[in-house]
């Protein structure tokens, strides 16, 4: 064997060493260090900054999230975008949104108003009527308090609500109740009350809302996408691309919203409906099988996506991209002006950016 073989053998040799050798990992930083860091990253109108950096904190450590820069001032930005960091925050003109409902829910079952107003009158748990409570009320907490009470005190509260609040969402991160219910494991916390208390909670916001936004995996070039997701749903963006892509090939105009198919029911939605019109040699039940994934990032494996995205970027000449914000106007009582899905994901953003200033 030559001097230069003996050398590009040796060369090989330590060349495959080294790729076997594990990855080297960053020295995980001391919980002071990272509470430091939180505590910078918080805009300087946060009074209770120990406060909210401690739940920061558990946030991501006790769901083993990444303290970066970039996370959590992700998080921050929601929490600033959704509450400005007030954990029970004032609705203005809660009273009349709440009146509103109720008046609402009885017309659908025919119920004159002054029969629910006379039935509102009663004391309720804490010794005030309902109708005196409903009045004062000034924040969505103590709303869906009043909605719980009355719901178990009162017949006509099961009437008008059968067993759910109409408080869907709630703290200082507006978290669905229905999404804590369905992610609460490896909650750090005893839940002394209840999961929907515990929402309306500061550490409980908090820990739902960090897990709303930053507990699943997804391949975004940049947060915003994230945002539009908390406001829209896990992996939106993305499929409301797909659904752009569907759109452009079949003719057919679709709802950019980034739900691909109709959520509790076996009947076909437009999505599916579009996709079944490109003929793309997969039968109804390889499809429907394929946009049930639509909530996981295993969506960007099915044949599916790839053959639509393999036939759109051809007729395009170019590649389509792979995240949207998605098309969805927001409503709400509480929200009086023409609001969406990208102007709130912006709004975030720009905190966002914000943000990462301070960490500059």
């Amino acid at each position: 064997m030559s001097c230069y073989q003996r050398l590009l053998l040796l060369t090989v040799l330590v060349l495959a060493g080294c790729s076997n050798q594990p990855e080297k990992k960053l020295p995980e930083r001391r919980p002071a260090e990272v509470k430091a860091q939180i505590r910078t990253l918080l805009p300087a109108k946060v009074s209770d900054r120990q406060g909210w950096t401690d739940d920061i904190f558990v946030a991501f450590s006790s769901q083993k999230l990444d303290p970066s820069v970039s996370n959590v001032c992700a998080v921050i930005a929601v929490a600033d975008q959704e509450s400005s960091f007030n954990a029970d925050a004032s609705v203005p003109g809660l009273p009349k949104i709440a009146w509103g409902e109720i008046d609402r829910r009885a017309g659908k079952l025919h119920i004159p108003s002054f029969v629910v107003r006379t039935a509102l009158m009663i004391k309720s748990p804490n010794g005030k009527s309902y109708t005196e409570r409903l009045d004062k009320v000034r924040s969505e907490k103590e709303l869906s308090d009043i909605f719980d009470d009355f719901i178990n005190m009162v017949p006509m509260g099961q009437t008008l609500f059968g067993k759910l609040n109409p408080i869907h969402t709630g703290g200082p991160m507006q978290v669905s109740i229905e999404f804590a219910k369905a992610h609460a494991e490896g909650y750090p916390w005893s839940v002394a009350g209840t999961l929907r208390q515990e929402v309306f909670s500061r550490r409980g916001g908090v820990w739902f809302g960090t897990r709303h936004l930053l507990g699943y995996p997804a391949s975004y070039s940049q947060p915003l996408y994230r945002f539009a997701d908390f406001n829209a749903g896990w992996y939106a963006s993305r499929n409301a691309a797909f659904q752009a892509a569907v759109a452009r090939l079949s003719g057919i105009k679709l709802a950019l919203d980034g739900d691909l198919i109709q959520y509790g029911s076996e009947a076909a939605g437009s999505t599916e409906l579009a996709v079944r019109s490109l003929h793309l040699g997969m039968s109804d039940g390889a499809i429907r099988s394929a946009l049930d994934k639509g909530e996981t990032l295993a969506f960007e494996k099915t044949d599916l996506w790839q053959e639509v995205f393999a036939r759109a970027d051809k007729n395009a000449g170019k590649r389509l991209p792979r995240e949207m914000l998605p098309g969805i106007k927001l409503e709400s009582p509480k929200i009086t002006r023409n609001l969406t899905t990208a102007w709130f994901a912006q709004r975030v953003d720009s905190r966002y950016q914000s943000c990462l200033a301070r960490g500059r």
